[in-house]
């Protein structure tokens, strides 16, 4: 079942690629990201977003599987979808 939840979370971040999006990416220790890029592409493990960045564009990558255990939240910025949503 657990990789049913992360091939729908792939295959809803490929129908994405290319839009803006916001992320916000718990590191640990009370360490919290947010950023705004482009969603870049998609692998069959990861996905990759170009980070809008004053200095220099970089990009980051992410697995799945932290959209599922919500480690990463990602939201498409057209229209305020968050990706990995799960109804229980």
């Amino acid at each position: 079942m657990e990789n049913n939840i992360l091939n729908q979370i792939k295959d809803d971040l490929e129908s994405f690629v290319g839009k803006q999006v916001s992320l916000k990416a718990n590191q640990g220790r009370r360490k919290i990201i947010q950023k705004e890029g482009v969603l870049e592409e998609t692998y069959s493990n990861i996905f990759v977003v170009k980070v809008d960045n004053e200095q220099t564009p970089r990009k980051v990558s992410y697995s799945y599987a932290d959209v599922l255990t919500e480690t990463v939240e990602i939201k498409i910025k057209e229209n305020n979808t968050k990706i990995g949503c799960v109804s229980v």
